[in-house]
């Protein structure tokens, strides 16, 4: 049977059609943004210093040099308050867990805190080498005595309040953990190298101790059946402000940055990726990933107009002012500092710790552009064939 309409009821027709389209699109799109897909991973159990330290630090407890974490203006960017993170909002480790449509995770330390979702094991100050090391060898300058060593034994009576020894004797128990879970290591061993500067100890002595503790925290996590794990390398620690505050002027490199303290960051990064080679081997059932925080870093700040970076060494809550607006006296949250109208600016928020933008910034670098290795999505691959 034929159909005939006059021309101006196709064009109604077209036009109540087109509508339609525009309101179910429209609905889609807005359930999507307000309803984001499940992650493809239950659980992150997060490892570190003070760069992915959510709060197992306070002010009285953290690093003696940043004694303010607890006040404002810590945390004023995005959650409006401290929440004893080393920045003005979020970290790397926040960033991620948002990507993966998960909540921010608890600092281990929280008894009351909701930890279905994982939880954070990260210590401000926190080293690689065990701090007695630092002890025998008059490098105690700091606070905080918790090192990696410190971390895995929060996560080892963890595991074993879930039944889980190792993926061999109890591979139930340990599947039940780690087969949903990431493991985010997060850089350590930046604070190592801080504490022995000006000792005795030379620094090829301090990378060996770091890289075996660090390859032997990894092994004790594989052979626990640890399944899909990221692992963060050092930044290049010569281009934070302190660095540059106390080094000589003409120890910088092409970047305007610490060239020998990058050196230092570089040849561990270096020593730490062919560990992570050696294990791929060794343990072919679990995925490791390496977040090129160096490179990530550099990149960033070689390209800085292009994310509104306009100050790549001077800090944004400091005091001074000057070519970085640091003091270590004056430390920021201190009543002789202040901060910056806008630390999107900035990359550096306090002499060490970056601002939430450069944060946001890395961690994009890490989950969807170039900077991992292999990228971050090989493991939602690998998480997906495993089922």
């Amino acid at each position: 049977m034929a159909i005939f309409t006059s021309t101006s009821s196709r064009s109604t027709i077209l036009t109540v059609t087109c509508i339609v389209i525009f309101f179910i699109t429209f609905n889609f799109l807005h359930a999507k943004a307000t309803n984001p897909p499940p992650s493809i991973f239950k659980t992150i159990y997060a490892f570190g210093d003070s760069y992915t330290d959510t709060g197992n630090t306070q002010s009285e407890t953290g690093p003696s040099g940043f004694m303010f974490v607890s006040q404002l203006p810590y945390g004023r960017t995005f959650f409006h308050h401290p929440t004893n993170r080393y920045s003005d909002g979020r970290l790397v480790i926040d960033f991620v867990a948002q990507s993966l449509s998960m909540p921010f995770l608890p600092p281990y330390l929280n008894q009351k805190a909701d930890k279905s979702h994982g939880m954070n094991f990260a210590v401000g100050g926190s080293t690689a080498i065990i701090h007695s090391f630092f002890a025998r060898n008059n490098m105690t300058i700091n606070i905080t005595p918790q090192s990696l060593q410190t971390q895995l034994g929060w996560f080892d009576k963890f595991l074993e309040s879930k039944g889980c020894k190792d993926a061999t004797t109890t591979a139930m128990e340990c599947g039940a953990v780690f087969n949903e879970a990431l493991i985010w290591v997060g850089e350590i061993g930046a604070n190592d190298y801080a504490y022995s500067f000006g000792s005795s100890v030379p620094t090829s002595k301090i990378q060996q101790l770091a890289i075996n503790s660090v390859t032997g925290f990894l092994q004790t996590l594989l052979k626990k059946g640890a399944k899909h794990i990221v692992v963060q390398g050092l930044p290049p620690t010569g281009c934070l402000t302190l660095s540059m505050y106390l080094a000589p002027k003409d120890d910088r490199d092409d970047m305007g940055c610490v060239g020998s303290a990058n050196k230092q960051s570089y040849t561990h990064n270096t020593a730490l990726q062919a560990k992570l080679n050696i294990f791929r081997q060794k343990y072919p059932e679990s995925f490791i990933v390496y977040a090129d925080y160096y490179n990530a870093y550099l990149s960033i700040t070689k390209n800085a107009d292009k994310y509104g970076f306009k100050e790549l060494f001077k800090v944004c809550c400091g005091y001074g002012g000057g070519a970085y607006n640091y003091n270590f006296f004056d430390a920021c949250g201190s009543p002789s500092s202040t901060s910056c109208a806008n630390p999107s600016q900035y990359v550096n928020w306090d002499g060490v710790h970056l601002t939430e933008a450069m944060y946001q910034v890395m961690a994009d670098a890490f989950v969807n552009g170039t900077h991992c290795h292999p990228p971050f999505g090989y493991l939602f691959s690998k998480k997906s064939q495993s089922g």
